[in-house]
């Protein structure tokens, strides 16, 4: 994990290697890609697929403002 996180430059965030699938039962992940933001009062927003750069940042920005 830790050379495809080098070789495409995704470095800029926390990865976790889920080996057993807790982490994903936990949040309610079903697939991959997937993607878990939570706010600084553990409110918790699931994305389930893909995101475009644009609607990764609008995630960010609306952790950032709240």
């Amino acid at each position: 994990m830790a050379v495809f996180v080098d070789e495409f430059g995704l470095d800029g965030f926390e990865h976790v290697a889920d080996i057993n699938g807790e982490l994903w039962a936990v949040f309610g992940v079903a697939a991959q890609p997937s993607y878990v933001f939570i706010n600084d009062d553990g409110q918790i927003s699931r994305h389930i697929g893909g995101m475009e750069v644009d609607d990764f940042t609008d995630q960010l920005q609306l952790l950032i403002d709240s």
